[in-house]
């Protein structure tokens, strides 16, 4: 009697573990992503048929100013993002990932604003911002005539602000989680070896949190390029064309001017650029030879 190899008659994951999640993905994401593609190169209202129209939505995109302001306005408002929730993040997370008194009940406090949608948000904003009834017109001599929104560094500034008050507590959350994975052991020993907290910070938090770095950096970057529902609300792209970011300017071209060609190019345009900026990050930070979480040491 042959006795049987190790593993022997065990089968191992296959394709059929993953056709679940495959087939969604292809039935949410892939296909509605081709029937975009093929929109952009016809001419739609909503209504009547699509009708081919070859190139003409891309070329009448380039020489679209609005088009082109939409994207430098867009790359802005997501680089101040990252610059602003970045620090707060990393500092808010390791802090509530540590055992200091009443921590629970501040960290619950802090990440209130995660779990409001962003058009409370930014209703409650554009209430409190008001230049006729909100704090602005009590404190002139920090707002002025308090119309924030009423011009363009005013107007990206409030963007950024609301955008950093309400997602900062969900990367603090996934910081909050890296920190609590490091090995104790480390700061132990750099403890013996005389380090303090700011010593152990940048030399053993920092590097260690780098993956999670990467992670949220990107989950911001896609989230910026993808900023819709603040703008609408809180400035419908104004004063003028001062904050139409682009996917606004893709709801104004399909929803309200009823092109849904162009419209769909233009989106097409935010999916592409979000994966090539994705891939970058992966690709300069070299978060794609990663293979063990001590490799930031």
């Amino acid at each position: 009697m042959t006795a049987k190899q190790p593993g022997a008659g065990v089968t191992r994951p296959g394709f059929g573990w993953a056709a679940p999640a495959a087939v969604f993905f292809l039935l949410f994401a892939i296909v509605p992503l081709l029937l975009v593609a093929v929109l952009s190169f016809t001419s739609w209202n909503g209504i009547n048929e699509p009708k081919f129209n070859g190139l003409d939505n891309w070329t009448g995109l380039l020489h679209d100013p609005v088009m082109i302001e939409s994207i430098g306005t867009t790359l802005l408002l997501t680089a101040l993002g990252v610059a602003a929730q970045t620090p707060v993040s990393i500092l808010l997370g390791v802090w509530a990932a540590g055992r200091q008194r009443n921590r629970a009940v501040l960290s619950a406090i802090y990440f209130v604003p995660l779990l409001l949608s962003a058009t409370a948000v930014s209703v409650v904003w554009r209430a409190v911002l008001d230049p006729n009834f909100g704090v602005p017109s009590q404190l002139t001599w920090l707002f002025g005539d308090g119309n924030l929104l009423g011009t363009r560094s005013g107007a990206i500034g409030v963007l950024a602000f609301v955008g950093v008050w309400q997602f900062t507590p969900l990367h603090a959350l996934i910081y909050q989680g890296g920190a609590r994975a490091i090995p104790q052991v480390l700061y132990q020993a750099a403890a013996i070896d005389g380090a303090g907290r700011v010593r152990q910070f940048i030399h053993i938090t920092l590097p260690q949190l780098r993956n999670t770095v990467i992670t949220s950096t990107v989950l911001m970057v896609v989230g910026g390029l993808t900023t819709f529902d603040t703008v609408l609300i809180l400035t419908q792209g104004g004063p003028g064309t001062d904050t139409t970011v682009s996917a606004y300017y893709m709801y104004q071209k399909a929803f309200k001017g009823f092109d849904f060609g162009a419209g769909s190019a233009i989106a097409l345009v935010l999916v592409v650029v979000a994966t090539l900026i994705s891939l970058a990050v992966v690709r300069f930070t070299g978060y794609d030879r990663m293979r063990s979480t001590t490799e930031g040491l």
